[in-house]
């Protein structure tokens, strides 16, 4: 692949930000409130290190061996055609994620203009559910906003790698730990705030239930960027010199830390104002702007806090949008009619739009007959690609490796390398197995 990275800290601040994304300052929070705080994050921490960190490793070095994009990684390393269904299932998967991604970043935008201009001074808890159903039910403003979330992330696509993905990354992700650290000691500071810390931080092991370390398994796998083919995209653009397995562990330990920074955000703040964390989804959009308004300076901590959403959101988008923009570069490269990086660009970003505008139609109720087993196509495409493809997907990368190319990806030490086939070819895959059962609420 012509694009690299020209440095270790761009490659690693570009694979953090991937992962770093509205997994951990929505989802983790409130899947914290959800599932007793302390020790749940105890055993998040542990899975991402053991069922987490050999993924990650593999997905790095599918891309970085191959030096290929999703596309050709597979075919690549294992010399047939026989495991290219492998890269059509990740293109399927970051496009259907994509699909609503966009959307709710397009959310955390207009929570941010609308926090600018005060909107939600003065709302309690049922003007602000309120509130939201309407803007839910309003398809210009959701479709408005969804396109300048895919405008911005295609202006950043539209260059080189080292020049779009890496000089943007160098810039954001210092932004996005800057931003963190000072709402959070903003939040520590506030009178009751220790009780959140004390939600966060203290273990309470009497709550942790199987059901509940299948869900921190399924988080970290969401939360570092598993199955999406990001990695694998970014591992092809990695230095020759980048050690796979330091650049892994770097990443999850920024994941894990921009995490317990955004409940270090969320909970003490929570509880200083007396509101419950089991708020689930809904904490981020009608929990904390009530919150926030109960706070010295309202208008600044909403917009500072939607400002820092939407620095989260970016560094996704970016990557997961490179996924099929990278695919269909290598890809139309092998034909009579190849595509250059800018009209790729500009095919994915008219595709997103297309798939985001029928999740808006699906949600407002403009299109019923598009909703699917009772789920309208918003619901589908998040329950499709995190409940199945991207578990589906990390369980058949780990078997195309630990299977299929082991010569080609063992060549540290055998101690090492029989540790972390054992991993890849039985532990990893009967643990993802296990966790699509849960979803399916078969356990």
């Amino acid at each position: 692949m012509k694009n690299s990275f020209s440095s270790k800290i761009g490659l690693l601040l570009a694979a953090a930000g991937s992962a770093i994304g509205l997994g951990s300052i929505w989802k983790f929070p409130y899947i914290v409130g959800e599932d007793g705080g302390g020790a749940f994050i105890i055993i998040y921490i542990i899975c991402s290190f053991i069922f987490g960190l050999p993924l990650v490793m593999n997905e790095f070095l599918i891309g970085k061996l191959s030096c290929k994009s999703a596309y050709g990684a597979f075919r690549t390393l294992s010399g047939t055609g026989h495991w290219q269904w492998l890269s059509w299932l990740t293109l399927s998967t970051v496009m259907i994620l994509q699909s609503f991604y966009f959307v709710v970043t397009g959310w955390c935008f207009y929570y941010m203009v609308e926090a600018a201009s005060n909107t939600f001074a003065g709302m309690d808890a049922n003007a602000l559910t309120a509130y939201f159903d309407t803007f839910s039910g309003n398809i210009s403003a959701m479709t408005v906003y969804a396109v300048i979330a895919i405008a911005l992330t295609g202006a950043v696509l539209w260059f080189d790698v080292n020049k779009g993905i890496e000089r943007l990354s160098k810039i954001l992700m210092p932004l996005l730990f800057i931003m963190l650290i000072v709402m959070a000691i903003h939040m520590v500071m506030l009178d009751g705030g220790g009780t959140g810390l004390r939600f966060l931080f203290e273990p309470n092991f009497s709550k942790i239930t199987p059901k509940i370390i299948l869900e921190a398994m399924g988080l970290s796998f969401f939360t570092l960027s598993i199955g999406v083919g990001a990695l694998i995209t970014y591992g092809g653009y990695m230095p020759k010199d980048q050690n796979v397995t330091t650049a892994s562990l770097q990443m999850i330990v920024l994941v894990i830390l921009v995490s317990l920074l955004a409940g270090t955000i969320v909970f003490p703040a929570v509880f200083a104002y007396g509101f419950s964390p089991t708020q689930g989804p809904e904490l981020t959009f009608i929990t904390l702007p009530e919150v926030f308004q109960h706070m010295f300076s309202p208008t600044l901590t909403s917009v500072s806090f939607f400002a820092l959403m939407c620095v989260a959101a970016l560094t996704s988008t970016i990557s997961m949008m490179e996924v099929p923009v990278a695919f269909i570069c290598e890809a139309t490269a092998e034909t009579r009619y190849p595509l250059s990086r800018h009209q790729s660009v500009i095919v994915v970003g008219v595709l997103h739009v297309l798939t985001n505008l029928l999740c808006i139609l699906s949600m407002t109720g403009h299109a019923p007959y598009l909703t699917i087993n009772g789920h309208n196509i918003f619901d589908n495409a998040n329950i499709v690609s995190t409940d199945f493809l991207i578990p589906f997907g990390a369980f058949s990368t780990a078997i195309f490796t630990g299977w299929f190319v082991p010569k080609a990806l063992y060549k540290s030490s055998r101690l090492a390398s029989i540790v972390y086939l054992i991993l890849l070819r039985w532990i990893i895959p009967v643990a993802i197995f296990i966790v699509f059962l849960d979803s399916l609420n078969v356990l």
